[in-house]
């Protein structure tokens, strides 16, 4: 049955109906979350069967992070006039139709154009689910709205990683995208089952959607994502060699590792909408403090091996309590275009993950060590809280210009009324 908003507040929900449909959204973040990353685990197997190199098994790889930078603004801006619901469950058919593709992919190339088109609602469907994640909330707990949402990526690198690396060790490579097909089916049928009908926002339009993008504060925000996130990125890409060559641990114990990484994620995401619901820009500028210091620290700690996994986890925990404030701000600066400024989001996440990869590999190449990325992402972290503060001195300044509230204050009243709109 579907679940509905009281008739005094239309699409708001409390409650079982609140949390039931924010749920139904964060499964299909679940499935996106283990398709994502699961196939690093099994690149070893895809690349055999295949018969491809290391090389062109790391291109199916690329291809998906290269469809989500795409998708991510243009399925949100080509989704603008329609309701929202019926966005979300576009785009998790397309995320299912794509992975059943997969699984009965017969070559490389087939398997290439599947995993690029596995990618393109990637960032779209997250942003569409934070913004009626945020509409359904009370204007006071949406930030919790929001990191409940991607609570379902954060899970997934808990649970379903390695669950679906392990079936498909088990069962075959491909099983992994036959999991991940019935995980979006699911989600399908949840989202009609308890996700309310969210009109069109008033005035949305593609035309009011790419507005959004002549606003600088749109692009700042973009920016800490990419440079303050990317140092989150240049530790993980390289934990596997950091914990074996650095802190001694056995190979054997790597998915333990990747599972406390997956949970020190899920209390950040949590952490992070309840930080961000007090203040949002207050949120960034500690979150991004707390980045730096951990990963300044994490070359010291990772030398053994009980204080390396505690840092594992507080990686995990500073870079994923940076979301839902991002998400939170991008629906501020961009109230006229919710879907796209969320959305893209995750394009910037996906840079951001190239960039710390990039560079995490060239200091390595360079003989530094496997502990030399967590001092780039140190040094990537400073630059991003620069961003925010310079970001926030802007606001100040337009908030002493105009006489008005601060756009990226925690009460909003410009993206209050849009939420309030749809």
């Amino acid at each position: 049955m579907t679940a509905s908003a009281p008739p005094s507040t239309p699409n708001r929900l409390t409650g079982r109906p609140l949390l039931l449909a924010i749920g139904a959204l964060a499964v299909g973040g679940f499935a996106i979350g283990t398709t994502e990353f699961t196939i690093m685990g099994l690149l070893e197997e895809m690349r055999a069967d295949l018969g491809v190199d290391y090389a062109q098994g790391g291109h199916v790889i690329s291809a998906y992070a290269l469809g989500v930078v795409v998708g991510a603004p243009v399925l949100a801006t080509l989704g603008a006039k329609r309701p929202q619901r019926a966005v979300a469950l576009a785009l998790m058919a397309l995320i299912t139709v794509a992975n059943l593709s997969s699984y009965f992919a017969t070559g490389f190339g087939w398997m290439l154009a599947s995993r690029f088109l596995a990618g393109l609602p990637h960032g779209a469907y997250f942003g569409v689910a934070a913004v009626i994640a945020a509409s359904l909330a009370d204007p006071a707990r949406r930030g919790r709205a929001i990191a409940m949402v991607m609570l379902g990526l954060s899970i997934a690198n808990v649970v379903g990683v390695p669950f679906a690396t392990w079936l498909g060790q088990q069962f075959g490579w491909r099983s992994m995208f036959l999991l991940v097909g019935l995980i979006g089916a699911t989600t399908l049928v949840l989202v009609r089952a308890f996700v309310p009908d969210v009109p069109v926002r008033p005035g949305a339009s593609i035309r009011t959607e790419l507005g959004a993008l002549r606003r600088p504060q749109l692009w700042m925000t973009l920016l800490i994502g990419i440079v303050g996130f990317g140092g989150f990125f240049a530790v993980y890409s390289y934990i596997s060699p950091t914990m074996t060559e650095v802190a001694g641990l056995s190979a054997s114990l790597l998915p333990l590792v990747v599972a406390l990484y997956g949970v020190g994620m899920v209390v950040g995401n949590i952490v992070g909408g309840r930080l961000a619901d007090r203040s949002i820009m207050g949120s960034i500028y500690g979150v991004m403090v707390a980045i730096t210091v951990v990963l300044l620290l994490f070359p010291l700690a990772a030398t053994l091996p009980w204080t390396a996994c505690l840092f594992v986890f507080l990686v995990g925990t500073s870079g994923s309590a940076l979301i839902p404030p991002l998400t939170a701000r991008l629906l501020d600066v961009s109230p006229g275009a919710p879907s796209l400024a969320s959305s893209m989001n995750h394009s910037s996440l996906n840079t951001a993950n190239a960039l710390g990869a990039a560079l995490g590999g060239a200091v390595i190449a360079a003989g530094w060590g496997f502990t030399a990325p967590a001092l780039v992402g140190a040094v990537l972290a400073v630059l991003g809280l620069g961003i925010a503060l310079l970001s926030g001195r802007m606001d100040r300044r337009s908030t002493e210009r105009r006489g008005r509230p601060e756009a990226g204050s925690s009460e909003p009243a410009d993206s209050a009324d849009a939420l309030r709109a749809g």
